[in-house]
């Protein structure tokens, strides 16, 4: 462990410990090592989203059902 880590104690769900607990036997890597690239995985998404939203911040809202009657109108539903 680096110096730079944090110990947090975190509940999971019984069959996600398990789960958990036997991949890091199978991939020979810690519990911590899985969790923390699952969350890094995890927030890079979110990250990569809060940028979609940023670059479409602009484009014009479309009402769901005008959506859905445009889509009508040509056939596509």
């Amino acid at each position: 462990m680096s110096a730079l880590t944090k110990r947090a104690t975190i509940y999971l769900d019984p069959m996600l410990h398990k789960a958990l607990r036997l991949k890091a036997a199978e991939t020979s890597r810690s519990m911590s090592e899985l969790v923390n690239r699952a969350v890094r995985l995890s927030l890079a998404e979110d990250a990569e989203d809060l940028a979609a939203f940023e670059e479409r911040a602009g484009e014009p809202l479309v009402a769901f059902e005008d959506l859905l009657k445009d889509l009508k109108k040509h056939g596509r539903i």
